[in-house]
């Protein structure tokens, strides 16, 4: 009885042993699953490993051929398709070294027109093979000593027939007549016309970093200075003979000449701001400044500005000189303003809405 009895006894202590392992054992199950899922959890959704792609850009080879005679002059290869017509004509020239980029413009289509510097390969790029016209424009010049020429020029001579020197007027009739005062407030007023325009070209315009023939820049120097010198001769001439109403007349037409210079102004300081350049360019809104208001109702209030100075000279002054120069000025501000408003109507086409060019509800 005794051993049946310690027998027994040890198999309780086996079973019990057995089963607080066990018990053990679920309770370390339970605990690592318990911090699985804590970590699972903190982990977030699983998602998969992304696969990483070694892209390669592609490069372009860009063969130059010259527009008079078709014929290659060299292959530009390594151009990347972020690369510009500028980058090109780079490249061109370290190829080339005759070629320099300033002078040269390159085509798509023999005789189609030339490429801007700004436009990528990228656009043009129909193959890894480009074909492009090199043409020689000749002689250039930049903008800026384009616009510096042509107003500096009639700012000087203007002043040369004001102070009436030797050899342009006889000196016995120079000496004998007084100027009228509308003499001295024309001179005023050209005066700070033209200084304006320096300034503005100095310090407020983003001049392009283009260039220009040197014919283009003869023929501006030409236009300007020429129909200067004959403006100048008839208002500052001994025998000039002040306007038909008098100092009404002068008085209201040089207030309006001011006006329109200082809106002149004011417009081309707007159009100047970084958001109204570039490719990602807003249509210029009206501000405080009084000035900008006529942009709700013209695209390009710049020239219609510059027209009302000029007519504001005309009548203030009366002479046919300044209205033939005036009229020939309408004419070519009202074709840049038609061609200006076309290109904002493809851009800003929900800004131009009953907005005229030049001149309210008429062009």
């Amino acid at each position: 009885m005794f051993k049946r009895h310690k027998s027994l006894v040890s198999e309780r202590k086996r079973e019990l042993l057995s089963q607080g392992a066990t018990r053990s054992i679920l309770r370390n199950d339970l605990r690592n699953f318990h911090c699985l899922s804590q970590l699972v959890l903190a982990a977030g959704p699983l998602k998969p490993i992304p696969v990483v792609k070694h892209s390669k850009i592609p490069h372009f080879e860009i063969e130059i051929l010259d527009a008079a005679t078709r014929k290659q002059i060299c292959i530009v290869d390594k151009v990347t398709q972020t690369s510009t017509i500028h980058d090109v004509k780079q490249k061109f020239h370290r190829a080339c070294p005759k070629w320099y980029p300033s002078r040269i413009g390159l085509q798509l289509e023999h005789g189609g027109p030339f490429l801007r510097d700004y436009i990528s390969i990228q656009s043009i790029a129909a193959s890894s093979m480009i074909t492009l016209y090199v043409t020689d424009l000749g002689q250039q010049v930049s903008w800026t000593t384009v616009f510096l020429a042509e107003y500096t020029g009639p700012l000087l001579i203007y002043l040369m027939f004001y102070l009436r020197i030797p050899y342009i007027y006889d000196m016995k009739e120079s000496s004998g007549r007084l100027c009228h005062p509308v003499v001295h407030l024309a001179c005023f007023c050209h005066c700070i016309h033209y200084i304006r325009y320096l300034l503005e070209t100095l310090f407020v315009h983003k001049v392009s970093r283009g260039h220009t023939p040197l014919k283009n820049l003869i023929m501006g120097c030409a236009f300007y200075w020429g129909f200067t010198c004959w403006i100048a001769y008839y208002i500052n001439h001994p025998w000039y003979t002040p306007p038909s109403f008098g100092v009404r007349q002068v008085t209201i037409s040089a207030i309006n000449f001011l006006i329109c210079e200082a809106g002149n102004h004011f417009i081309n300081v707007v159009l100047a701001h970084p958001n109204h350049t570039g490719s990602n360019a807003c249509f210029p809104r009206p501000s405080y400044n009084p000035f900008t208001w006529l942009f709700i109702l013209v695209s390009c209030p710049n020239y219609t500005y510059e027209i009302g100075s000029w007519i504001s000279f005309t009548v203030m002054t009366q002479t046919l000189p300044v209205g033939i120069f005036t009229l020939l000025m309408s004419i070519q501000m009202s074709l840049w303003a038609q061609k200006k408003h076309k290109v904002y109507l493809k851009k800003f086409d929900s800004y131009m809405h009953k907005k005229s060019a030049l001149i309210p509800f008429i062009l």
